[in-house]
């Protein structure tokens, strides 16, 4: 069966610039994808010369888009939810129940790998969208049959036929390079963190994380910067490493691999515990079985509360 095609654009090699673009290198890719370096490179050569123009351009630690790749990654990602809806329409109760994360190295990636561990026998297809509007506009039009996010109820109402119900709380770290005056601690206090520098390139004005980050900084004092271009994970951590002024927050379950020469220190926060406030939103009349697995999953892994309390925004 060849590969499928939308106006003589190949969705394989659509699916593969997507995967890179998220990945930022074209072997994590492939990793993701199941298929060789080799295979992602000759797709990717493929989809450039079906629409004439580069799409990446190659750096030492991997491959950002090109501006043409930008302007047409909102294009690839709508022609990957169109293909899920043709097939979704005609698989009814057989298909893989889908489920947006914020990102593939974060808790609730983890939380659902360790879900598949649990219920094989329920089919999962993970994807990343860009925030909680996104995710919504997909399980309304189904697109997706859940999502995983902090639903802060300071943007738009949610309408009527979306289901939210808290998922889980995962605690916040400070990450720290060997050289910070708070690396030697093994644990610290909100109030510990007042006038140090937190920097969080990644934090993007009208996102749920940003207001998440935004209530923190506001409840306990914190100095959280954001300016500067966002690098990357790599870069920040190269960045916190070799710094004795600047650190970041990381959740406690967020997947970090940094060369053994960083020495980064992960160091939890207590009295009370900051918490990002996960929750797990549907649409009412979404009858999935693997969702209702889902839930149930949720259920029986919900931790007890913190020693010494736990804080989260008044909108969680």
């Amino acid at each position: 069966m060849g590969a499928s095609r939308v106006a003589g654009v190949d969705l394989d090699a659509v699916r593969t610039f997507v995967a890179i673009v998220d990945a930022g290198r074209f072997q994590d890719a492939a990793t993701e994808l199941s298929i060789t370096q080799q295979a992602v490179s000759k797709r990717i050569a493929a989809l450039e010369r079906a629409v004439g123009v580069r799409l990446f351009a190659r750096t030492p630690r991997g491959a950002e888009p090109t501006v043409d790749g930008r302007a047409f990654l909102p294009h690839a990602r709508e022609l990957l939810r169109a293909e899920a809806r043709a097939y979704a329409s005609v698989r009814p109760g057989h298909r893989a129940l889908r489920v947006d994360v914020i990102g593939r190295g974060l808790a609730p990636a983890a939380l659902l790998r360790d879900f598949h561990r649990a219920h094989p026998e329920t089919e999962l297809d993970v994807v990343t969208l860009f925030d909680a509007d996104a995710a919504v506009d997909a399980i309304r039009s189904g697109t997706v049959d859940a999502s995983f996010r902090a639903v802060t109820g300071t943007g738009r109402r949610l309408p009527g036929d979306i289901e939210v119900s808290r998922a889980f709380d995962e605690p916040v770290q400070l990450l720290t390079g060997p050289g910070h005056v708070c690396a030697a601690a093994r644990t610290l206090t909100p109030a510990d963190l007042v006038g140090h520098r937190i920097w969080m390139p990644g934090l993007v004005a009208g996102t749920e994380w940003a207001a998440y980050y935004d209530a923190l900084a506001a409840a306990f004092g914190l100095t959280i910067e954001s300016s500067g271009p966002d690098f990357g994970v790599e870069p920040l951590l190269d960045t916190i490493a070799g710094s004795r002024s600047l650190a970041t927050l990381v959740g406690e379950q967020t997947r970090l691999v940094w060369p053994a020469g960083h020495d980064l220190r992960r160091i939890g926060i207590r009295s009370p515990t900051p918490v990002y406030p996960h929750s797990l939103v549907s649409h009412r009349d979404n009858h999935h079985p693997g969702l209702a697995a889902l839930r149930d999953h949720l259920d029986s892994i919900r931790p007890d509360p913190s020693d010494g309390g736990i804080w989260t925004p008044a909108w969680a």
